[in-house]
């Protein structure tokens, strides 16, 4: 697997193309969890719903910083301050991998 900066500059890059199938099928195993304190969406299948959704409700996304960032070889958790549609936010996110891709995402916003 790249080191976690390379596979979290290629999520982000996922996201501001908007092309969420093609991160789903190259970053989440099959039964990959996504958690947050609004949703629980478990399965490929459901990602890919909840990121087109996700993208298209933040509009024009952009990343201003990344503020904190840790890798453990199995794990990446970073938090980061974002713009979009609804506003300017500081968010956190952890994936916690096997096999070089999530089986668990956990996200919020601060």
């Amino acid at each position: 697997m790249a080191d976690g900066r390379e596979f979290y500059d290629r999520q982000i890059q996922y996201l501001l193309d908007g092309e969420t199938d093609a991160m789903i099928d190259a970053h989440y195993n099959e039964n990959a969890t996504l958690v947050s304190h609004q949703n629980v969406v478990r399965g490929r299948d459901d990602l890919k719903q909840y990121f087109k959704g996700y993208v298209e409700m933040l509009g024009d996304l952009q990343v201003l910083s990344t503020d904190q960032f840790t890798d453990t070889g199995d794990t990446i958790f970073f938090e980061a301050t974002v713009s979009s549609a609804l506003g300017q936010a500081r968010v956190y996110d952890a994936f916690v991998l096997r096999d070089g891709k999530i089986d668990y995402h956990f996200t919020g916003v601060m």
